[in-house]
């Protein structure tokens, strides 16, 4: 299938672990991962990275992805919403290339498989929404949190719904809580029209794909980072194969 672009966002402004899109897992950049996967998926017209940073580019094409662009300093802040560089991206392409899908392939999910793309599409092609979001069964239950209120702290989820004995679901074990699932940076696809009509990436539809074992783990804070190291040494996680001398050497 084509007529579908991959975007992968790469700023350099990255706080919790410095430079971790570039930054080097079992010898190559940890952005690497995700490009291979996504152009070893032939699935799509191209694989495009938005970045701010000429290094990143640099490394990016690299490994076979297309950096046609510098993403603007204004869409690359801590607090930029996805919208701003997807459209940014799409809207660059717009007089070169009718796209009719897109997806935001992430660097800090390195065990995502070109076969985890595969498979995501299919559900995706096969069932009338706006899009599709990865995602995982949550270990720390919404239910369990609390906000601070002066000097005190509530429910972050504010329900009249009562657990077993009427309890209070704060107060109820994780198993007779309802089943709660959070997105990871696996994978996203959407419809182009979807940013254009909805003003957002995800629409109204939003269909999940739920990761297996490695394929939804992220690398975001320097604990995943021995985390994932001692996956991989121990066999429980395994990385995309990439067939070249490493861009750090």
């Amino acid at each position: 299938m084509k007529n579908n672009v991959a975007l992968i966002p790469a700023r350099s402004g990255s706080k919790r672990v410095v430079n971790k899109n570039i930054t080097p897992l079992n010898g190559h950049p940890l952005i690497a991962y995700s490009i291979v996967s996504a152009i070893e998926s032939n699935i799509f017209d191209q694989v495009v990275v938005s970045t701010d940073s000429e290094e990143i580019k640099d490394i990016s094409e690299y490994y076979g992805a297309n950096v046609p662009f510098i993403r603007p300093s204004e869409y690359s802040q801590d607090k930029s919403p996805d919208i701003l560089w997807v459209k940014h991206a799409l809207d660059f392409f717009k007089e070169i290339k009718n796209y009719e899908f897109f997806s935001i392939i992430r660097p800090t999910s390195p065990f995502r498989k070109p076969e985890t793309i595969k498979r995501a599409f299919e559900l995706f092609l096969n069932k009338k929404c706006d899009s599709l979001r990865a995602i995982e069964k949550c270990l720390q239950h919404p239910y369990k949190m609390w906000v601070l209120k002066n000097d005190f702290m509530v429910p972050f989820v504010n329900s009249s719904e009562k657990g077993p004995v009427d309890q209070p679901l704060h107060s109820s074990q994780y198993p007779s809580l309802p089943e709660v699932y959070v997105q990871n940076a696996s994978l996203e696809i959407a419809h182009v029209k979807t940013v254009y009509n909805f003003k957002n990436i995800s629409g109204e539809k939003i269909m999940p794909f739920f990761t297996e074992n490695d394929e939804g783990f992220d690398v975001n804070v320097k604990e995943d980072w021995e985390l994932a190291k001692i996956l991989i040494n121990n066999g429980e996680a395994s990385l995309p194969k990439i067939n070249k001398k490493s861009y750090l050497e």
